[in-house]
């Protein structure tokens, strides 16, 4: 099981800081846009990016005859760390990303020289039962998180309820499909964009379907967020959320104030997703954040 090969690539120099990005759960580490990336190597960063396990070209699993939970593939970033020859980085997490890099740094302080939780809800919120109660129409709790918007519980009830796409184009199209309703309503949608990424994803997964061993996984780790955790962070840390943030509204500001001393950048029209718009203003925060 942790002998589950993982890819990921490098850019920029090996004497420059490090950062390590880490996307969000069911998603390939080049949903981290090129974009964005030449930008941080540009301003003397090195940077690195991963599959997750069954997302992309990193292996898969039977999980019915090798069950995984969370904390394997939290622990699959400091496999990528070791792999790099990095005892620590910046970590930069986009939504359960996000996740992962703030359980990291609460365990294993000395590993994080900075956090960014991009997209991100606070660890030991409940984030997941939240949107499953807002799928199930189900009240939530007083005290619970901000749900999602309205438009995206309508669309991923339909998803749901829909037959499964039985070929390339027709599951290509739904991921973009999915790709709007989370890019959210602040700015334009380029659907050609769009449409390249996806086709990346497609064809670049040796097998697309193994995402959904996440949601076992996320099933098998009741005790994966440990509750109150927070105020244990020591790194430095910014927290970047969309002004337009369909998935997790008002889930960064939570965030921020648990953790001392961090930091809130709202993000004017971004969604849940990194358009190329945002790329500079991010870029360009996260370069300040991870100075050295």
């Amino acid at each position: 099981m942790h002998n589950v090969t993982i890819w990921s690539e490098e850019f920029g120099a090996e004497t420059d800081a490090p950062i390590l990005l880490i996307m969000g759960s069911m998603s390939q580490g080049i949903l981290w846009p090129d974009e964005l990336v030449g930008r941080l190597t540009a301003g003397g960063r090195r940077v690195i990016r991963y599959d997750h396990r069954d997302t992309g070209m990193s292996g898969t699993v039977d999980f019915a005859a090798e069950p995984y939970t969370w904390d394997d593939i939290k622990n699959d970033v400091y496999r990528v760390l070791e792999a790099h020859g990095l005892d620590s980085a910046h970590l930069v997490g986009h939504s359960a990303g996000g996740l992962l890099g703030q359980l990291i740094a609460v365990e294993a302080p000395e590993r994080v020289r900075s956090l960014t939780a991009v997209a991100s809800s606070p660890l030991g919120g409940g984030e997941g039962q939240v949107l499953l109660r807002a799928l199930m129409g189900q009240p939530q709790p007083e005290g619970s998180l901000p749900e999602p918007e309205p438009e995206f519980v309508e669309f991923f009830r339909a998803l749901m309820a829909a037959p499964p796409a039985q070929d390339r184009r027709a599951l290509i199209d739904s991921m973009i499909a999915e790709q709007r309703v989370l890019h959210g309503t602040g700015l334009p949608f380029d659907e050609d964009a769009a449409r390249r990424l996806q086709e990346r994803v497609y064809d670049r997964a040796r097998d697309l379907s193994a995402v959904a061993n996440h949601r076992l996984a996320a099933g098998a780790s009741p005790d994966f967020e440990p509750v109150g955790a927070l105020h244990r962070v020591k790194a430095p840390t910014l927290v970047i959320e969309g002004s337009h943030e369909p998935v997790k509204p008002g889930h960064g500001a939570i965030t921020a104030e648990q953790i001392p001393g961090a930091r809130l950048m709202i993000v004017a029209g971004m969604g849940h997703t990194l358009p190329l718009e945002t790329h500079q203003e991010m870029a360009d925060a996260i370069l300040t954040h991870t100075a050295e």
